[in-house]
């Protein structure tokens, strides 16, 4: 794949960025440089690696559910000018 300044237009449109031409200079050799890195990954055997979805080992880290005083509704309320009828106030959804 040819890196070149209207591929690097095409990828701002995508992403709907704005690049001036000095940026667009500037990308080239940074795109190229992390394909040539892809390219190498690419070329890893991988056939005896087993398939992992996390890197880490995860513990468990559930905890147990403990009822704890809850914040007066008063000073919940108390910092924001967006309340109505004691609850939050906020925008309108569709």
């Amino acid at each position: 794949m040819q890196i070149n300044k209207e591929l690097i237009q095409k990828i701002a449109q995508n992403a709907r960025i704005n690049l001036t031409d000095k940026e667009i200079k500037e990308f080239i050799p940074q795109i190229k440089e992390t394909l040539k890195t892809f390219s190498e990954l690419d070329k890893i055997n991988t056939d005896d690696t087993k398939p992992s979805f996390q890197p880490l080992e995860i513990n468990n880290i559930f905890q147990e559910d403990t009822e704890e005083p809850s914040l007066p509704q008063d000073i919940a309320l108390s910092n924001t000018k967006h309340k109505k009828n004691g609850f939050f106030r906020g925008p309108k959804a569709l």
